[in-house]
Parts: C-alpha cells; structure tokens; sequence
C-alpha cells in the first residue's frame, strides 16, 4: 500500500486551503498553475486502492487549525483574586510578615524556646473531637487520592500533641517549644478574621503548676512592650475552668460533661443564651444549673469568687497563686481576671486566658490555656500542658490603629551599583560580590541605564548608597560612592571597599 510522504501532506494543506481563495490571488504569489498543484495532489489520493488517505485530508477541521487568525478562540479572563479569605503576599506584606515574624522569633528566644514545625495537611481524626466546638465544623477537609481522610490543620496544639507522643517519652522535660505555622479556617471572615492566618504558638509541657502559665503569660507582655504597645492598649482576661467545675460538681453534673458545657458557655460571648437552651438541655443542664453557672462566671474579683466557691476552693487558690506569680514578673498592670472567659476548645482543663484590646474595637488578640488530658485523648500517657496562640491578623489591625507599624514601602537595600558603560559591567558585578561579602545587601543595575534612571531606581529601593563604576574611576583602581541620604560623593581605592562595606551596613 503506498503511503504519503511528509512533504506530500504539506502540499495538500496548501493545495487545499489554496482551493478556496480566488486563483488570480494565488498565482502572483506562487507562480504556479492552482489545478495542475491540485490535480496531482488529488490524483493520488483519489482511489483507496492507490493507498491510505491522510487523516489530514479526513480531517474537515484542517484550515481552522491550520489557520492561525481563524483558530484563536475568545479565552476566559483569569480571575486574579486569591480564594475567597486567603492572601497574597507582595514583596512590602512579606516585610511586614517578616518584621512580625521576627518580633514573636526574638522573644521565643529571649525566653528560652526552641522552633518545631509539623505539616500543614494532617490526618481528619487528629482534629475531630466530639464536644461541640466550632473548629470540627470548620475543618478544611478532603478525602486524598490513598483514600485517606485529610484536613489543613486549623491550629497547631494537636499536632504538638502527636509529635511529642511520636517520640514515646523520650523527650526530656520540661519541654519549651515555639512555632509559626499557618492555620486554615472555613469560618465567617470578620476584621481581623480570614480562613488562613499564621499564629505564634508556644508551649510549655511537663509544668504542672501555674509558674508555667505565668512564663508564657510574660513572654506575651514582652512582645507587646517591644512593638510600642501598653496595658493601657491590651489586656489579658485570665480565669480557671477549675470554676465551673466546681460548680457542676456541686449540682452533681458528671465529669463527662464537663468539656461540652465549656464549649457552650463559651459561645454566650457571642450568642443568648436562649440560642444554646436546647443544647444545654440535651446534656442534663436545667435552667436552676444554667442560672448558677451564670451567676458564678459574673464574678468580677478573686474575692468575690472566693465568696461564691469557699476558701478550700481548688479554682480559687490556683489563681491566687497565678496572681502572686505575675507579681513577681511585674505584669500585673496587664492581667485582669474574668470569670466568664472559658475558651472555646474542649481540651482545656485549667487556667485558660485570652488577651484582649482594651478599647474593645477587635475580637481576642491572643488566647490559650492547660490541655493536661490532651495526650490522654490520643491514647498517650497523662502529661501536664500549656500553651497559647497569637494570630497574626489582629495584632497587625491593632498597630496600625496605634500607628505603631514602621514602613514596609521599601526593601532594605545598603547600595546601589551600576557601571557607566557596558564594557565596565564586570568590574561593577565584581564591585557587589566585594560588598556582599562584606554583609551589605547590594543590588546590581542589570541594564545599560542612564544615571538619572538610577538614581531614581536607588530611591526606590530606600538605598542608602550608590557606587558608580566609571572609566576613570577604573583606570585609577577606584569607584565613587554616593550618599543618598546627605548627597556627598567619595571617591574610594578598590582596597578600601570590604572595609568600608562592613562600615556602612
């Protein structure tokens, strides 16, 4: 069977397309006669005894696609928002990012933490409890391509847990860990509210007193006098679910219900109580309880709650104690007791707090608490444990309410460099190599650019400097610097340069 050459193929998609345009069109430009180029093509393809025909010739698509004017199709504009709560970070938000990240790294530090980190996707079941709380009905959860059921973390303590579990008590304790991971939400976006945010966690575990909630309590007044703020600008709330523990106990509520009433007391910030009746009613709690509980959590002083529960009150001497702590640490000013704070998450078994702008125009800055039963939910043995994370969004709103943010508009560039002709560019690339290594931050202009473009490129960058590689300057072993900032010019030898580099950063 004869089969068509590859230039035979080609010729009949011009033959073709040549068919259907007027021959007095094609012969000036061809110079050839359009039937004879037609009836040879055609002539050997006419018969299916003479061979196989070309998908090319089958193909009734073939000038659309040979035709590129008529084959390009309207496309469907790219929507270039982010998902709906999430964000895009330029170059001026990662600095800003960067600076907070480096605050919340320095205190960690300060105060003797160490960074961990664990994957942002996890398993379903390490996030899924069963009292009620809103971060399982938030869950971003998906079954993956193993048939696996999967889910973005929304905080990072579970993950914490499991980690230290990992390792089966081989961890030396008492453990003081730190990390910023990035949390992801499927919840109603409010002002400082996205569905991904970042937090500053830090733990503490194998602490089984209040001296461990005081610590973590100060490394958090810390980073709030190192970026301007006061207590006059942020409170922290602190309470004990010791509390309400102690109050059901005393209506003879079990103990297995202990964390679901946490859970719903909390949501009474948010919503009446007649919103949550029925829940409380679906675990045992009549109104007579519902109208205790209450009246306990309006408490607004130690003493008062000392009242209320008695002094052999568990509840009352642990945050006695707590106080006499913060004493020590000089925090205080910055504590205000609040017996209606409970913290939403079920694993909470003591001291929780959150804090709080005082002005009142933003949800919690910060929260937290002791999970001392959390490993024994994940089967692990009982391990004292507190901890507290600090999102990123609303502590951002917050400075820049205060006006406390510094400017991110500019990259913090030390020099500017750029030779005057392009046969000097070498000397100007081996100029920046000379500064990087002396600890500048430097930025090589990579086109040939008038000096005006420069210097206008130089600011901005926020650059301090500019170095300008000239000829003569070069003959001469030298370059001329420029001060941005005062407008005076030097000129400085080659050998100078790692000195006055390390100066000037």
């Amino acid at each position: 069977m004869q089969k068509l050459s590859a230039m035979s193929i080609i010729l009949l998609s011009i033959c073709t397309k040549r068919l259907l345009q007027p021959c007095s069109a094609l012969a000036p430009v061809h110079r050839v006669r359009p039937m004879r180029c037609v009836s040879s093509t055609l002539l050997c393809l006419s018969s299916a005894s003479s061979g196989r025909v070309s998908n090319a010739v089958k193909d009734s698509e073939l000038l659309k696609k040979t035709d590129g004017a008529s084959s390009q199709q309207p496309k469907e504009k790219l929507d270039t928002n982010p998902p709906k709560g999430t964000r895009d970070f330029f170059p001026e938000d990662m600095r800003l990012r960067t600076w907070l990240f480096d605050h919340w790294r320095a205190v960690a530090k300060t105060y003797g933490f160490v960074e961990y980190d664990a994957p942002v996707l996890e398993s379903e079941s390490l996030f899924t409890r069963k009292a009620g709380e809103e971060v399982t009905q938030q869950l971003y959860n998906f079954v993956d391509k193993g048939d696996r059921n999967v889910a973005l973390r929304p905080e990072m303590t579970p993950s914490l847990a499991r980690m230290v579990m990992s390792k089966k008590g081989s961890l030396p304790m008492p453990l003081k860990w730190f990390s910023i991971p990035q949390c992801w939400r499927y919840e109603r976006m409010t002002r400082g509210r996205r569905r991904e945010h970042f937090q500053w966690n830090c733990d503490i575990w194998g602490v089984s007193d209040e001296r461990a909630e005081a610590e973590l309590l100060s490394a958090m007044v810390t980073f709030f006098e190192n970026v301007g703020l006061t207590s006059e600008d942020v409170g922290i709330k602190v309470n004990s679910r010791l509390v309400i523990g102690e109050v059901l106990s005393e209506l003879g509520i079990p103990e297995e219900k202990f964390a679901a009433t946490c859970v719903l007391i909390d949501k009474l910030e948010k919503i009446p109580i007649d919103a949550i009746q029925d829940d409380l009613e679906q675990l045992g709690l009549d109104q007579s309880v519902v109208e205790k509980l209450l009246q306990v959590l309006t408490n607004a002083s130690i003493d008062e709650l000392r009242k209320t529960l008695g002094d052999d009150s568990k509840a009352v001497q642990q945050l006695s104690n707590f106080l006499d702590i913060c004493g020590g640490y000089d925090i205080l000013d910055w504590i205000v007791f609040d017996a209606s704070v409970v913290r939403g998450l079920a694993y909470y078994t003591g001291m929780v707090f959150e804090s709080f702008d005082r002005k009142g125009e933003l949800r919690a800055i910060a929260g937290g608490g002791r999970y001392d039963k959390l490993l024994e939910t994940f089967g692990g043995d009982p391990t004292p444990a507190v901890g507290f994370g600090f999102g990123d969004a609303v502590i951002v709103e917050l400075l820049k309410e205060r006006n406390l943010l510094p400017s991110f508009e500019s990259p913090d560039v030390d020099t500017v460099i750029f030779a005057m002709t392009s046969n000097l560019y070498n000397e100007a690339v081996k100029t920046a190599s000379i500064l990087r290594r002396a600890g500048q931050s430097v930025d090589v202009v990579l086109e040939d650019k008038k000096a005006k473009w420069v210097f206008k490129h130089a600011d901005r960058l926020g650059a301090k400097y500019c170095v300008v590689v000239g000829q003569s300057e070069y003959e001469n072993g030298e370059v001329s610097i420029k001060d941005l900032t005062t407008g005076s010019q030097q000129t400085i030898k080659l050998d100078n340069l790692v000195k006055w580099g390390s100066e000037h950063k």
